[in-house]
């Protein structure tokens, strides 16, 4: 009796969590609620640091501050410097290009499933799903962001549908890259006339209006030649060892 009771709990525990993890309908609405538990937790513990902080370690954060503050006004002063010349240089060829590029951080909710550490659920503002973002991590590429249910997801590097425009190497021999769900990423279509070899650098393009030109995505560690194309492993730069907060690239140029 006891081994027919266990076995009928077992195929019901089984239906339920086949339909939690397979169902949309139902799946849908407890991800929302769970998200929005994990966003007001998230809050919360960030208030009480902040304000543990505050009251036990005033004296070492001030001090800490102020000398971000004077790197950061040194900083600063020198972009903004480069930026009043660039924009001479615009006025002075009667340039209509603008700098229009918008940036903003963004924070980790949790994981999309257990086990895929490649797909995390994003908190982002004011969120438009009908576009696709550059996602960074100081100035490496970290992934894209995508929207899944109409809310932002995002893919990191190492996932097989995370891709974007990239150059390679002092050619600048242009490919796309995507994650292959393991620890290195692949670039594609490089063409055969562009002389590329290992150790090369790999960064943006910015041709996928995704990402600004330049951003650093890894080196290239060998190169394979198929179909009249190149492809070529890339040993990224981003490790995902803390996914907690990014940048997300809102509007580019």
């Amino acid at each position: 009796m006891n081994k027919e009771l266990f076995s009928y709990l077992f195929v019901i525990i089984a239906l339920i969590v086949g339909a939690l993890y397979y169902n949309h309908t139902i799946q849908s609405p407890i991800v929302s609620s769970l998200n929005a538990i994990k966003t007001s937790y998230h809050n919360m513990n960030q208030s009480i640091k902040k304000s543990f902080d505050e009251h036990f370690f005033q004296a070492d954060t001030i001090k800490n501050l102020r000398t971000d503050l004077e790197k950061y006004e040194n900083n600063h002063l020198v972009m903004q410097e480069l930026a009043n010349e660039i924009h001479n240089l615009y006025q002075e060829n009667y340039s209509p290009f603008k700098i229009q590029t918008e940036v903003e951080l963004v924070r980790t909710i949790s994981y999309e499933k257990f086990g895929n550490f490649n797909r995390l659920w994003i908190e982002v503002p004011d969120y438009n799903s009908s576009k696709i973002y550059g996602l960074t991590y100081k100035e490496l590429v970290a992934g894209i962001i995508i929207a899944k249910n109409g809310r932002a997801l995002a893919l990191l590097n190492q996932d097989i549908k995370s891709a974007y425009a990239v150059y390679i190497g002092n050619n600048s021999a242009p490919g796309i890259v995507h994650g292959n769900n393991d620890n290195l990423l692949i670039v594609n279509f490089i063409p055969a006339w562009f002389n590329i070899k290992e150790g090369d650098e790999v960064i943006t393009s910015g041709l996928d209006k995704m990402f600004i030109k330049g951003l650093k995505v890894g080196r290239v560690l060998s190169i394979t030649s198929a179909q009249g194309y190149q492809n070529a492993i890339i040993e990224p730069y981003y490790k995902s060892n803390e996914p907690n907060y990014f940048h997300m690239i809102r509007n580019i140029r």
